[in-house]
């Protein structure tokens, strides 16, 4: 990520088991103010008066925590909007109510797209808001390294952290178990899965065009960085043969029509074939496991969770997919409310065990890493302790990722291009090579250096 001063700070921090690592590089700015520049945050002081903080959120389950929080601050009130997840349309909505003044006062903004919205001067610096220079004890380490910036957050702290995403295969073990396979640990075993299911007219998974987010997970575990940062420039590496090894596997698998093309994710099609048994595996981030319960009722004990299957026999690679934010938008006018609430939102226990059992959030905080659901059972998936594999996850992910400084644009180009291969106009591969190209063109016009 980058700023206008084009510097940058590359922070490595390794976590415990139950939570994930990664390598994140981010860029401070110039200038003053509370908006995209460093420097000192302008003063934050709470209001004198009650409060009414506008909230947009996509987790399932928010209303809840919210209420939680109505009922406990009678004068500082929040009003949710449940919004679609963010490529899907949040983004862009926040964008848009930026531009015209009307944006929320706080919203839910994944770590790789807070850099896009600093750029485009639409975050708050909350460092100087009460409580927030001190709270980055209770996050894991590198979920707090996300949101600051500079040594320490000398260039401002822009969100609190919510959640993370380490990544599994999610799998209906009654099919594997009818048609006598187990969960596939290569890569090379889920392809050969996916011709038997195929055979029992079934699907291994759905391919979708609108979640590049995802796409960039299975890169992620190919240790394929699609960003390096080399002295005061940028280098555009989606175009590797780390990269080229995921696209091409996954072109094979969409030229051989073993995945459902037709299904874009998180929708009531896609909802309708996990129930029908018509698609039989899922690789998804650990927040996932909600999405299929609540989407998926019928399916209830049917599904078990196995680590992502792995490039060669006897790795351990896992990916990355999502992991959000609170953070408080440029233009509230009332930036101390609203970093409290952020606070509490992410640390309070009652909140997190909200969050995770109707949201399904592997939560960032510390706290929330000793929540007794991440310890138990759980019934819809055949009483496993699924978030055991999900602790395997988080210790098994690349630390070398790096976020490019425009990932929204980058995950726009990449959108936009699965959607000519979904339409046989063009490969994964060329996609790749477009996305890199495009991808420098991006950073050049935010008057980033850029090398080849």
């Amino acid at each position: 990520m980058a700023m206008r001063d084009r510097t940058s700070l590359t922070r490595r921090c390794m976590i415990g088991a139950a939570a994930l690592a990664l390598t994140v590089v981010t860029g401070c700015g110039s200038g003053g103010g509370d908006k995209g520049g460093g420097g000192e945050a302008s003063p934050c002081k709470p209001a004198s008066g009650k409060v009414t903080l506008d909230y947009w959120s996509w987790v399932p389950g928010m209303q809840k925590a919210v209420d939680l929080w109505n009922q406990q601050n009678p004068d500082t009130q929040v009003k949710l909007k449940t919004t679609p997840s963010g490529n899907a349309g949040t983004y862009q909505n926040l964008s848009n109510a930026l531009k015209a003044g009307k944006a929320p006062d706080l919203g839910q903004i994944e770590y790789d797209s807070l850099a896009s919205f600093r750029l485009k001067e639409g975050l708050r610096n909350i460092a100087a808001c009460p409580g927030v220079t001190g709270a980055g004890s209770d996050f894991v380490d590198w979920t707090w390294s996300q949101v600051e910036f500079g040594a320490a957050g000398k260039d401002g702290i822009w969100a609190v952290p919510q959640d993370t995403g380490p990544m599994a295969l999610f799998y209906r073990k009654d099919i594997f178990d009818k048609l006598g396979l187990t969960a596939p640990a290569t890569w090379d075993e889920y392809a050969a899965d996916a011709r038997k299911l195929k055979k029992a007219g079934k699907y291994i998974t759905h391919f979708s065009q609108t979640d590049p987010n995802w796409f960039t997970g299975l890169l992620w575990q190919n240790k394929a960085t699609m960003f390096e940062r080399k002295g005061d420039s940028w280098k555009v590496t989606v175009d590797r043969p780390e990269s080229r090894q995921v696209a091409d596997y996954w072109q094979k698998m969409i030229d051989d029509k073993l995945v459902a093309t037709d299904l874009q994710g998180f929708s009531p099609a896609l909802y309708k074939a996990w129930n029908d048994g018509e698609v039989a595996t899922w690789i998804s981030a650990a927040w996932g496991y909600s999405t299929i319960r609540d989407n998926a009722k019928s399916t209830a004990g049917k599904w078990a969770v196995a680590p992502m299957p792995q490039w060669h026999p006897g790795e351990k690679q896992a990916g990355n997919w999502g992991g959000s934010t609170t953070a408080v938008l440029a233009g509230t006018k009332h930036p101390a409310e609203a970093a409290k609430f952020a606070l509490w939102l992410n640390t309070d226990p009652k909140a997190l065990e909200i969050l995770n059992r109707e949201g399904g959030l592997y939560p960032a905080a510390k706290a929330g890493l000793d929540l007794p659901a991440l310890k138990k059972p759980v019934d819809f998936y055949g009483k496993q302790k699924i978030f055991d594999v999900f602790a395997q996850a988080s210790a098994n992910v690349d630390t070398n990722f790096t976020w490019g400084p425009t990932m929204t644009d980058t995950y726009r180009y990449l959108s936009d291009g699965t959607a000519d291969v979904i339409g046989g106009k063009s490969t994964l591969g060329d996609v790749l090579k477009q996305t890199g190209s495009q991808s420098v063109d991006s950073l050049r016009k935010q008057s980033l250096d850029v090398t080849r």
